[in-house]
């Protein structure tokens, strides 16, 4: 069998094995593709010529939608990929792509591929000095860009190749890829370990660091993430990232098309739930994946119209906290449903349909994917039940793990040391195998010698109806080393103050163990990564330059204050 028959084998095997967890972990090997492989031209150009199934569509803040056959998107990204080679881009050039949610994102993600050239996904919300240390690390040839954040380049070093999706001065105008027709691109050679993608990290508790992908890690490795979403043949899937980073790619771009779903995209400025329930209604959308911020957000929107035609619904970007999960199941009555990974990988733990769901548990080690639990003071893999750092196993490279951090020695020694993969990821296995997120390395702390874990008690803080969010860290204390201390942001409809205060501490007190209990509490905004995610480290060294300094935060509540509390 060719590269193509090869992949479609592995990709029909775990579409059979759907609702059998335990024989698709058994039973999936991953394909031998042979000596070259392109995911755009092996696989996508041959599921897409002459299918006029819808490959893309794209709904707008107007409500106005496009929509892009599978043929057409083949046709689209060959003139640009020939285009780009008419400016001189080839096979290994690093290729910066800062788009939005808009065609031209897909077109030049395959165009790229199809050009042995390397795809550098940037978030629009990166500004000029993020932009210059990803150009210099990166190594960035070539920037495609809207006209409104062209002035970000102004200060760039160096002999870019600049392309805007409009006229712009001193850039090329990506409109006139579009104005010929074009043979099919041909294979560029790429061998399997050619390098395909260069993914910044979110950088939640250090400077991101910048991962590599080959032409195989995410293209074949998102077989995993296809089986864990749940994806079949003519699937609607709508999946709310953000370009720039790795989960849109996870969902936005490879498990769909892996799958020949069509890829959803609500193009929006300002998230709205009630806008997105509808969408998802009117637009018939079989497929729903979001991180826990937005599904926190939908269960305080009005889920009583239903989930319309969704089938699968899932959780990624953080950990689902339980409550969360059993509100959208009174609700819907449906399974929302959690799994892990990492910008550095695809889906490694999930739970997948069909599969016995425990709340709060991300699931079981997903096909393919050589996950252990490994004891940070010996070394060794965590038989059976217990506690350890998520890792994966390095006896064989595992197919959908990155290649490296690049320009980091010392990173990928410390990640790739004593022949695992580190996470840096905290997680407990029970008797079932079914694994759960404990918290960051970083993140976990002790408090009067007992561990804590900080998802553990944000997960019952907002249980409580005034929560919307809540970040855990450690406050120094004198006699404890440190206690717990939340930092809450209040949903719509309550006020910052001693009585919401007192009602917060009386419900973590009520159902949590008295070493875990808050101790402190203030009413803030929590600082984020451009992607969204809880920047804890931020908060940690806030609490320590004021325990340094001898203060407390203005404004910050003590569970010593409510007397009444302590009987």
């Amino acid at each position: 069998m060719d590269a193509t028959e090869q992949y479609r084998a592995a990709r029909d095997h775990l579409l059979a094995l759907r609702g059998r967890h335990e024989e698709a972990v058994q039973q999936f090997t991953w394909p031998d593709l042979g000596p070259t492989f392109n995911w755009a031209v092996d696989w996508f150009d041959a599921i897409a010529r002459g299918n006029d199934r819808r490959a893309l569509v794209v709904v707008e803040e107007d409500g106005s939608s496009s929509e892009v056959s599978f043929d057409a998107m083949a046709t689209r990204s060959d003139r640009v990929a020939t285009w780009l080679a008419g400016l001189g881009v080839g096979r290994g050039d690093r290729v910066m792509l800062m788009l939005g949610n808009q065609l031209e994102l897909w077109d030049c993600m395959l165009a790229v591929i199809k050009l042995g050239a390397v795809i550098m996904p940037t978030a629009t919300a990166a500004g000029p000095t993020d932009l210059v240390d990803r150009i210099v690390r990166g190594a960035a040839t070539v920037v495609v860009t809207t006209p409104e954040q062209t002035g970000k380049f102004a200060e760039v070093p160096g002999d870019l190749l600049r392309v805007c999706t409009a006229e712009a001065e001193g850039w090329e105008d990506l409109r006139t890829a579009y104005l010929s027709d074009v043979p099919p691109v041909s294979h560029p050679g790429t061998a399997p370990s050619d390098p395909l993608l260069l993914y910044f990290t979110s950088g939640t508790t250090s400077r991101p660091k910048l991962v590599e992908h080959t032409q195989v890690s995410y293209p074949v490795g998102h077989l995993s993430t296809m089986y864990w979403l749940g994806l079949q043949p003519g699937d609607v899937h709508l999946n709310i990232s953000s370009p720039g980073w790795a989960k849109h790619a996870w969902s936005c771009f490879f498990a769909p098309w892996i799958a020949e779903a069509t890829v959803f995209v609500l193009a929006y400025a300002r998230f709205d739930a009630d806008r997105l329930l509808g969408v998802l209604r009117d637009h018939e959308v079989t497929s729903f994946c979001a991180p826990p911020t937005v599904w926190r957000m939908l269960i305080n929107a009005d889920l009583s119209g239903g989930p319309g035609s969704l089938r699968e619904i899932v959780g990624a970007g953080e950990p689902l906290n339980p409550e969360v999960i059993e509100q959208v199941r009174a609700a819907w009555g449906m399974e929302l449903r959690d799994g892990y990974g990492q910008t550095e990988m695809t889906a490694a733990v999930g739970n997948t349909p069909g599969s016995w769901l425990k709340p709060g548990s991300m699931g079981r080690p997903l096909p393919g994917v050589p996950v252990v639990l490994v004891d940070p003071s010996t070394g060794e893999p965590v038989d059976g039940v217990g506690e350890g750092e998520l890792c994966l196993d390095l006896t064989t490279h595992p197919l959908p793990l990155m290649t490296g951090y690049q320009g980091n020695p010392m990173g990928n020694a410390a990640a790739m040391d004593g022949g695992w993969y580190h996470t840096g990821d905290v997680a407990s296995r029970d008797a079932d195998g079914y694994i759960t997120y404990v918290g960051r390395t970083d993140d976990v702390f002790k408090a009067s010698d007992y561990k804590i874990s900080p998802f553990e008690v944000e997960s019952v803080l907002i249980e409580h109806p005034a929560v919307a969010e809540a970040a855990v860290v450690p406050a120094p204390d004198p006699v404890r080393l440190a206690v717990p201390k939340a930092y809450v942001v209040l949903a719509p409809g309550f006020e910052a103050g001693e009585g919401v205060a007192r009602d917060i501490f009386r419900h973590a007190r009520e159902r949590l163990a008295p070493w875990m209990r808050v101790r402190r509490l203030e009413f803030a905004e929590l600082p984020k990564t451009i992607s969204g995610k809880i920047r804890r480290v931020e908060l940690r060294a806030r609490e320590e330059e004021l325990a340094g300094g001898g203060q407390s935060a203005d404004g910050e509540w003590r569970d010593d204050m409510f007397p009444e509390l302590r009987v």
